[in-house]
């Protein structure tokens, strides 16, 4: 799961508000952080480190560093999420409880506002004023997949309850959610099919369908599967395959990645499909990537508004069934186009990039990117001109998400 920090969080259920308090750093801080922007960094190190969140108020300059600065966290394994002006930093317990430390921003510090323990989840989502939780079965013989609320202004637990997943298609397999999303007043939760989830195997006998599980909201009543014969399942394990435009319309992707014992077993190309906006069916849009990318796959995107994207994308020999992609393109949906982003370092001199960046929905993107000379960079992407440029220099670790608190 290390490799996969930045793409997630595992919130999960609070059971009580326990004394689990994070250690920081006494040292002066650095004069140049400080700001509504937050920054988690894992040190160099070889191995069982912990992440140091940095704040500042610029990604598109200057050098900050986590020597004698940030936060750092306990526990190694670390995922973030933003909602309500706080910032959420949860510890993935590797199957057992963990703990969820809430910060807000004060004169541009991280100011702890709470610690609790809690379960670890493999999706969660902001739906309302909660953080919508789901601890999904890894086994076909447990049915059962865990919900919980956890309100964002008081910091409890205000509903949990049980979802069965084999009674939602109920062709012999689980339904196992990669991501859960709000579209209106529903939650839209796509899933794989699969016939059993150990030693992160995820066969299925289904490679070639896609399904979103619908749900209301709060007392999250199952409603109906929209599903969809063009591609493959949406998303990935832990990637939100789903995103919503200014128009309320639902854009979902698909990598293509269904597989049986480790070979990739589905016939359709990565693509992208829609639900347009009051409807809760796939419509007739489709735009084949691999098609217009040189057979690239989508590993994760990010949404800048105006019907773009800036996508990871993987080549067709790098495609795997947990690979992030070191490539980064454009995808307009509005107008079907990709084009690959220029400016960004050798793929040799990429560590890695993050999963969990940032947006104002103008048009642009703030990607992390760690190299492979121990430094990392925030890249802008400007999705118009489809080019990256040099920002903000991290010192002392690589880049693992970048979020802001409003």
């Amino acid at each position: 799961m290390k490799t996969n920090k930045w793409t997630s969080i595992a919130l999960a259920a609070a059971v009580s508000v326990g004394a689990y308090s994070c250690k920081s750093d006494n040292s002066t801080p650095n004069p140049s952080t400080g700001g509504n922007f937050v920054l988690a960094v894992t040190p160099i190190a070889s191995t069982g480190v912990a992440d140091y969140l940095l704040t500042t108020d610029n990604l598109e300059s200057g050098t900050v560093s986590i020597l004698g600065n940030g936060i750092e966290q306990d526990g190694t394994y670390r995922y973030y999420v933003t909602h309500n002006n706080k910032f959420f930093s949860m510890l993935y317990g590797q199957g057992n409880p963990g703990a969820v430390t809430t910060y807000d921003i004060v004169n541009g510090k991280l100011n702890k506002l709470s610690n609790f323990q809690s379960e670890t989840v493999q999706a969660f989502a902001p739906v309302n004023d909660d953080i919508l939780m789901l601890k999904i079965p890894r086994a076909i013989t447990n049915p059962l997949a865990n919900f919980y609320q956890v309100n964002t202004n008081s910091l409890t637990i205000t509903k949990e309850g049980t979802i069965n997943v084999q009674d939602i298609l109920k062709n012999g397999e689980s339904a196992f959610f990669t991501w859960i999303k709000q579209v209106g007043n529903k939650v839209y939760a796509p899933f794989m099919s699969v016939k059993a989830c150990c030693d992160a195997a995820f066969d299925t006998a289904f490679p070639n369908n896609a399904w979103i599980a619908v749900f209301s909201y709060p007392d999250m009543t199952f409603e109906k599967v929209i599903q969809d014969d063009r591609t493959s399942f949406i998303g990935r394990y832990f990637v939100d395959g789903l995103s919503v435009d200014e128009k309320g319309d639902v854009y979902a992707f698909s990598s293509s990645i269904a597989a049986e014992k480790g070979a990739f077993t589905s016939s359709k190309p990565s693509a992208i499909t829609r639900i347009a906006s009051g409807t809760t069916e796939f419509d007739d849009y489709y735009f084949d990537i691999e098609a217009v990318s040189n057979g690239k796959n989508i590993t994760n995107w990010i949404y800048v508004g105006g019907g773009k994207f800036v996508v990871q994308v993987t080549t067709k020999d790098e495609k795997g069934a947990y690979a992030a992609g070191k490539h980064l393109g454009i995808v307009d949906v509005y107008n079907k186009t990709f084009k690959d982003v220029t400016g960004l370092p050798e793929i040799s001199n990429i560590k890695a990039i993050t999963t969990n960046n940032y947006s104002a929905k103008n048009g642009v993107a703030y990607i992390g990117i760690a190299t492979t000379d121990a430094v990392s960079y925030v890249y802008k992407v400007d999705a118009a001109a489809a080019t990256a440029t040099q920002g903000l220099r991290v010192e002392g670790g690589s880049i693992t998400a970048v979020t802001k608190v409003e």
